[in-house]
């Protein structure tokens, strides 16, 4: 089969990738996060999460965030909103897009939200329903679906269930995400041809995370099986808090340059993008986990005229 030649980003920095930090990040410092992300060209930026403050403290501001960015048009900010107190708090911030997140592995699933996957989908039902009433678009996302920290292998037909279970919620869009960071390409491979069949491959993601340093291969094997859509972070930012030795998301600077390389259309600025991982990286007093973003700022600062 041959590659897309026009992919979507979803930007999953300001949100997936932050959520785990230790130390407070400032308003100021998120908001001009998302407003640089955005004026790089990224077309759907992952901007704020309604969870509940005491399980995920850093997103606690999401609502000042929410309120103080510069739109951009044609851009979808998005939140997590995993029940109606949240959906309500981002309807109230102007959410584009709301997500809501299950998990292919059951075992996953009772320790990370406490409940069954089927207890989760049902838990989702009256989000959906508010989603379509407001006119607010809904993704569903979909954990643990290539390896599990607590069962290990996740079989693409558990994954083709929950897929089943969120397009009957109304799912706009679907991630497949591979939340440890254990898949390899032949994995890639067999869970999207699976779970194609119930789902449009048009409207199915990848959310890969790079554990293991397969992010970049297992977004090439999902080119390969048709999927145009891929989540990364800025700088290579964030983690899984309930999966001990996972590192960030895939890095957006990376996955643009691959793509670049390809022929690959994005309609992403990937100097902008360096830029936006460098300031966030200088914010959090850390050097970006993006090979591609270091490089390239390393090679700028070689080539900067020398102060005399």
């Amino acid at each position: 089969m041959s590659l897309p030649t026009h992919v979507k980003l979803v930007e999953v920095g300001p949100r997936d990738g932050l959520q785990n930090e230790k130390e407070t990040v400032a308003i100021e410092a998120k908001v001009e996060l998302v407003e640089r992300l955005a004026a790089a060209g990224l077309p759907n930026v992952e901007a704020a999460s309604f969870v509940s403050p005491k399980w995920v403290p850093q997103m606690a501001t999401s609502s000042e965030v929410m309120e103080k960015i510069r739109r951009r048009p044609g851009v979808l900010y998005s939140a997590l909103a995993p029940n109606m107190k949240g959906f309500e708090a981002a309807l109230a911030a102007r959410a584009d897009e709301v997500v809501i997140f299950g998990s292919a592995s059951e075992v996953f699933s009772q320790r990370n939200i406490n409940c069954s996957i089927a207890d989760s989908i049902e838990r989702f039902r009256d989000v959906a329903r508010a989603a379509r009433e407001h006119g607010v678009r809904l993704r569903g996302s979909i954990s643990c679906s290539f390896g599990c920290p607590y069962q290990g292998e996740v079989l693409p037909g558990d994954v083709a269930d929950v897929v089943r279970r969120m397009r009957d919620l109304g799912c706009d869009e679907i991630d497949i995400a591979d939340t440890i960071g254990v898949g390899t390409p032949g994995k890639i491979r067999a869970v999207y041809e699976t779970v194609a069949r119930d789902y449009p491959l048009g409207q199915l993601s990848g959310h890969f995370h790079d554990t293991h340093g397969q992010a970049l291969v297992n977004i090439y094997a999902a080119l390969e099986a048709g999927v145009s859509i891929f989540h990364s972070s800025v700088a290579g930012l964030g983690g899984c808090p309930y999966a001990k030795g996972a590192t960030g998301n895939v890095a957006t600077e990376d996955v643009v340059y691959l793509l670049e390389g390809l022929g690959i259309h994005t309609g992403v600025d990937l100097d902008q993008v360096v830029d936006a991982g460098q300031f966030i990286s200088q914010q959090l007093g850390r050097r970006a986990a993006s090979r591609a973003g270091n490089a390239i700022a390393a090679r700028r600062q070689a080539l900067a005229p020398k102060e005399r």
